[in-house]
C-alpha cells in the first residue's frame, strides 16, 4: 500500500478531483465554488504534496484561511476540501483522513446586515411601491414578498405557470441570469419543484396584467434582456431608504416571507415546503433565531396552562 500513496501536489490533486467528479455533474454556480476553493488552496499551500498531508498540515491550511474569513466561511471551505480527501483515503492515496477532528476557526464576524423586515416595515415598503396596471419591477418585489420565491425562480415565471383556478404558482424552472444570454434552467434541486399557494387578490391582479402575453416567455422582461441582480437590489435599497426602514436585499424579501409565516405559527415543515428546501433542517438552521424565540413563547404558554391544572 505504501507505494500507492500519492506524491502529487495537494492543489493539483484537488483540481483533478473536481474534473473527475464535479464537471458536468453540478450546476455552474456550484462548480464555480469548487474552483474558487481550488485557487485559494493553491495560494495557501502551493508546495504541499499529498504524502505530506496530515492532520497538522491540513489544520495549518484552515488556520491560514480563517485569518481572513469568518467561521462559517471557513467551515464551507473545509467541507469542500474534505469531500475530496475522503475519496483520496478510499482510493489508497492517503494513509489516513487528515480532516478528522479538524478545528474550525474564523476572524471576528463583520456587522451583519438586516436579513428580514418585521410586518410593519414590510407593509411600509409595499405601500411605497408603484403598483400600477402594468407589470414592472415593483410588482416583482411584491410577488417575492408574498410567495418567498428565489430571485431566479421569480425571473423564470411565465403566464402558463399561473393556475388561476387553484390560486397557485407552479415552480418548475429558474432563469440563468448570470450569463450574457440568459436562459431557462432547472430549479436549484428537486424539492424546489413545487406549487405555491397565492392569495386570490394577487392572482386576480396578475391575471389582468399577463393576459395576452406569450405563455412560455418570462413575464417581467424580454428574453434577450440582460438582468442584473445588483441593479434590482439597488432599486429595492432606494425604496427602503425612502421609507426609512432597514435596507434588505431581494433575497431578504424571501427571508421576510418565511419569518412572518413562522411568527404566525405556520409549521416549519410547511414553510420548508413552500420555500423549496430539501428538508426542514435547512429551514431550522436558517431561521433558528426565530424558532428559539417562538419556543420561548411556547414555554410561557405551557407553564401558564400547567398552572391552571389545580
Amino acid at each position: 500500500m505504501s507505494n500507492k500513496y500519492s506524491t502529487k501536489l495537494f492543489y493539483k490533486y484537488y483540481l483533478d478531483w473536481i474534473h473527475l467528479y464535479k464537471d458536468n455533474a453540478v450546476r455552474q454556480v456550484t462548480l464555480n465554488k469548487y474552483y474558487l476553493v481550488q485557487r485559494r488552496l493553491e495560494e495557501l499551500a502551493p508546495n504541499l504534496h499529498m504524502n505530506e498531508l496530515d492532520r497538522q498540515s491540513y489544520q495549518k491550511i484552515l488556520n491560514l484561511y480563517a485569518k481572513q474569513h469568518e467561521k462559517s466561511t471557513t467551515l464551507d471551505f473545509h467541507h469542500h476540501l474534505k469531500a475530496s480527501l475522503f475519496d483520496a483515503v478510499d482510493d489508497g492515496l492517503l494513509k489516513s483522513d487528515p480532516t478528522r477532528r479538524a478545528i474550525i476557526k474564523g476572524c471576528s464576524p463583520s456587522e451583519k446586515k438586516t436579513k428580514y423586515l418585521n410586518l410593519f416595515d414590510l407593509q411600509t415598503l409595499l405601500r411605497s411601491l408603484n403598483l400600477d396596471s402594468k407589470l414592472n419591477w415593483d410588482w416583482f418585489f411584491y410577488l417575492i414578498s408574498k410567495t418567498g420565491l428565489r430571485f431566479a425562480e421569480a425571473l423564470a415565471l411565465t403566464p402558463e405557470d399561473f393556475d388561476f383556478e387553484k390560486q397557485s404558482l407552479v415552480i418548475n424552472k429558474s432563469w440563468n441570469y448570470k450569463e450574457k444570454i440568459g436562459h431557462f434552467q432547472p430549479t436549484k434541486n428537486t424539492s424546489s419543484n413545487r406549487t405555491v399557494m397565492v392569495d386570490w387578490q394577487l392572482m386576480q391582479q396578475f391575471q389582468t396584467m399577463i393576459n395576452g402575453k406569450d405563455p412560455k416567455s418570462p413575464i417581467f422582461f424580454e428574453k434577450n434582456q440582460r438582468i442584473y441582480n445588483s441593479t434590482l437590489n439597488q432599486k429595492l435599497a432606494t425604496y427602503c431608504r425612502q421609507s426609512e426602514i432597514p435596507i434588505i436585499s431581494i433575497h431578504g424579501l424571501r427571508h421576510t416571507h418565511a419569518s412572518l409565516l413562522l411568527y404566525e405559527g405556520v409549521s416549519v415543515a410547511s414553510v420548508a415546503k413552500r420555500l423549496g428546501h430539501t428538508n426542514t433542517t435547512t429551514t431550522q438552521e436558517t431561521y433558528i433565531h426565530i424558532i428559539r424565540e417562538l419556543e420561548n413563547k411556547d414555554n410561557d404558554k405551557i407553564l401558564h396552562h400547567l398552572s391552571q391544572l389545580i
